[in-house]
Parts: structure tokens; sequence; C-alpha cells
């Protein structure tokens, strides 16, 4: 067993999340935006990193919202344990990077992204692939309200 840390950003505005739909190991899904923790890096770090990778600017990482606090398997390998790490981050500057409507807007190509808004009216745990997102979009509800 091994241990595969994961760093999730949540951007809300005007009562709407920012979600990413993407194509990774033949997979479409859609989640928070982040990604995984490189060795030799800090949290906050890799989400900085995470998101110049994904929006191709800089956010700037708030309060930490949720550390997963269950055990859960990493779905693309059984054999690591996932930790996910929550925070949420507004952009530095006016958000330069497209923001689609639409679910999946891109060919389903390898490493494909989109980006698009949730409405916090909309948002439930059925608008994502994963179970550890699932589990994050009803804790965000309830602590919005």
């Amino acid at each position: 067993m091994s241990f595969n840390v994961r760093i999730y950003g949540i951007y809300l505005s005007q009562s709407k999340v920012l979600v990413t739909d993407e194509c990774r190991g033949g997979m479409l899904m859609t989640k928070f935006p982040g990604g995984g923790l490189e060795f030799g890096e800090g949290i906050i770090d890799a989400l900085q990193r995470e998101c110049i990778e994904e929006f191709g600017q800089a956010f700037k990482v708030l309060d930490h919202f949720y550390t997963t606090d269950f055990f859960i398997a990493s779905a693309f390998n059984n054999k690591q344990q996932l930790i996910s790490i929550y925070y949420f981050m507004e952009p530095i500057e006016e958000v330069k990077f497209n923001i689609t409507e639409k679910v999946f807007d891109f060919d389903e190509v390898e490493g494909a992204q989109s980006f698009r808004w949730i409405s916090m009216d909309e948002l439930n745990e059925n608008c994502f692939t994963f179970p550890i997102d699932k589990h994050v979009s009803q804790l965000l509800l309830q602590h919005l309200t």
C-alpha cells in the first residue's frame, strides 16, 4: 500500500462553483480543479502549481476546507490510499481562461480539459465522477447554508 495525496481548489463566485471536465486514461470525469502532490512539494505550493498548469494563471490559496477523513482507494490504482485536501481559492487577477457552459466541451482526446460553473442551486453529488468530490460537494452545500 502507498498513499496518493491530491490537492484541490474550490473557487466560488456569484453563487457558483468552478469545476473541471477532463479526459484522463480514456475516462471522462468531472471534478474540482487540482491534482497530485509531487515529491518535495508543500501542499499550498502544489495547489498553486496546479492552478498555473490548469488555468494558465495564478490563484491565491485561502482557507483549508476539508481533508479526507475516511478510507478511499484511488480510482486508478486500488493499491493506493487516496488522501485529498481541499482549499478555497480565488484568482489573483481577472480570469483569463475560458469557462464554458457545456459539459465536456472538448473532443474526447487524452488530456482534454474544460472548465464550467455549476450553480449552487444545481450542485449535488451527481455532478461529480469520484466519491470524494461527491462527498465534498455535500459538505460544501452544508457549509454555505
